[in-house]
C-alpha cells in the first residue's frame, strides 16, 4: 500500500470537459498522489490525461457513496467534485452525502475549477491532518468563538 495521500475525483457529465482540461494542466501535481475516481471520470483521467487512477462504480450506481465511505474511513485526503449545478441529478442524496461527510470529517472538498486550483496548489495537501476533536471548531480552539 502506498504512503502517498489519496485524492478522490468526481465530475458530473456537464463538467467532464472542465475536469479533463484541469487535470491535463495539473498532471504533474496529480501524479504525486494516489487517485480514486468514479467510473467514467476515472476512465477519462486514464485515457485522456494519462494518470493512474483506481475506479469505483459510476456515481449514479453508488460510486459517490463508495467515495463518501472512504472519506469516513479517513482513506481520502481531499475530494475534487466538479459539480454541475445547472442539472438535476437523480442520485442527489449520494452527492449530498459526499459533501456532508467531507464537512463532518474535516476533509477539504473543491466543487469547481477555481477551488480545485487553490486546493491542489497548497503544500498542506501533502500533510496528514490532525484529527478534529468532536464539537470543537478551530476558531473556538483558537479563542475566536
Amino acid at each position: 500500500m502506498s504512503k502517498r495521500p489519496t485524492l478522490a475525483i468526481i465530475a458530473h457529465d456537464g463538467r467532464k470537459a472542465d475536469l479533463v482540461a484541469w487535470a491535463t494542466f495539473n498532471r504533474g501535481r496529480l501524479g504525486e498522489f494516489d487517485l480514486v475516481a468514479t467510473a467514467t471520470t476515472g476512465a477519462l483521467l486514464r485515457d485522456k490525461v494519462g494518470l493512474a487512477v483506481r475506479s469505483v462504480l459510476s456515481g449514479p450506481l453508488g460510486g459517490d457513496a463508495q467515495i463518501a465511505a472512504m472519506v469516513v474511513e479517513r482513506r481520502i485526503r481531499a475530494v475534487f467534485f466538479f459539480v454541475d449545478p445547472l442539472s438535476a441529478h437523480p442520485h442527489d442524496p449520494d452527492i449530498r452525502t459526499v459533501l456532508r461527510v467531507c464537512n463532518v470529517h474535516n476533509v477539504p472538498i473543491a466543487t469547481n475549477v477555481a477551488a480545485a486550483d487553490l486546493m491542489l496548489s497548497s503544500p498542506l495537501l501533502q500533510t496528514v491532518p490532525e484529527p478534529v476533536r468532536s464539537g470543537a471548531s478551530s476558531a473556538a480552539v483558537a479563542g475566536g468563538e
